[in-house]
């Protein structure tokens, strides 16, 4: 089936050529400025308004689940998520499409010949910022270690540069090891019943330990995803895949938005949320919710009465981590703005 996938898209890409928002591209030179620029041969999309990966690789296709496919294949496109008209991106040869697709059956086997199913890898979303997610918890973190000078003495810590860490409470370090930089903020609160939610934590980087000393130990910092100051803290570092499979979400669950992890007021499509649910709720990464509202409207005008309407779907968030109580999301579609205290419930079917 998939190979009739293939033949489809060759027909497609015959149609693009004719229409000129497919592009044939071959080594050339440029003259005006004495530079010779090659490109690999193959076909090229000019990507328009509107366009996203998973459209895209859906259209080619048949499949959106290639779009992480297609964005190693272009590797000057940084962010999957935000791609520019204009653009262009290149498509699959037929050859590469092969190594992306179901082989063609070979003739059946004897009939005392049995043929053993091939596993499939589970659908998912790839996230490649999963690392830099932070979380809330009721509780803060018991930190490793707090960063208490820098080589330099710069203001503003980044990647590449020498670290001095106290350790806290006894903990050990050994060099190679890496830890997380964290820093916590203000407890969150409900906007409605100013009841106690947790502490947030951002995650700003990967610290690895080069030098340890009977007092303090010496740390480079190997990825940075925000800025990092003095008085930063570590905890013991945990790798995040960044492929989210996808699962079922929990029926029936109700809840809300508390905040962004920017703490912005209004937000919108690719921003990640923190939302009231979490593990003791049944909620898991891969889920997905949508976001929604609920009017009430008077349906008797001569009654004080009001009735609740149906519900209307907005947007839709994908769990990228969960906590006892809460869970770390992002926001994969909204036609319109949305805020903290917005209301989500589980996805249609």
């Amino acid at each position: 089936m998939r190979f009739r996938t293939v033949l489809n898209t060759i027909s497609f890409l015959c149609v693009g050529l004719a229409a000129g928002w497919l592009h044939p591209v071959d080594s050339f030179s440029g003259e005006g400025a004495g530079e010779t620029i090659e490109l690999q041969t193959g076909l090229y999309y000019t990507i328009r308004k509107g366009d996203t990966l998973w459209d895209i690789t859906e259209h080619f296709y048949d499949s959106p689940w290639l779009w992480p496919d297609l964005w190693q294949k272009n590797s000057r496109i940084t962010n999957p998520h935000w791609i520019e008209p204009g653009e262009r991106i290149r498509l699959f040869s037929r050859e590469e499409l092969e190594t992306l697709v179901e082989p063609m059956p070979e003739p059946g086997p004897e009939p005392e010949e049995v043929v053993e199913p091939q596993p499939q890898e589970s659908p998912y979303y790839f996230y490649p910022s999963i690392n830099s997610v932070g979380f809330i918890r009721e509780k803060p973190v018991s930190p490793s270690g707090a960063i208490f000078k820098v080589k330099g003495d710069k203001v503003m810590i980044s990647e590449g540069d020498l670290v001095y860490i106290r350790p806290v409470e006894k903990a050990a370090f050994t060099p190679g090891e890496r830890f997380t930089v964290f820093r916590t903020l203000k407890p969150l609160k409900d906007r409605k019943t100013r009841a106690r939610i947790g502490i947030q934590h951002d995650m700003l980087g990967v610290v690895e330990i080069t030098e340890v000393n009977p007092e303090f130990c010496m740390g480079r910092v190997v990825q940075s995803f925000r800025y990092i100051a003095l008085n930063d803290l570590l905890m013991p570092y945990k790798k995040r895949s960044p492929k989210i499979t996808l699962t079922e979400s929990k029926k029936g669950l109700e809840g809300k938005i508390i905040a962004a992890e920017g703490r912005e007021t209004i937000f919108g499509d690719n921003t990640v949320v923190f939302i009231d649910k979490g593990g003791k709720d049944g909620v898991r990464a891969g889920q997905s919710y949508n976001i929604y509202y609920q009017e009430k409207e008077r349906i008797n005008p001569k009654a004080k009465q009001e009735v609740l309407l149906s519900p209307v779907d907005y947007g839709d968030i994908l769990i990228l981590h969960t906590e006892k109580t809460t869970a770390t999301a992002l926001v994969t579609r909204a036609e319109k703005t949305v805020q903290p205290g917005a209301r989500i419930h589980t996805a249609s079917p």
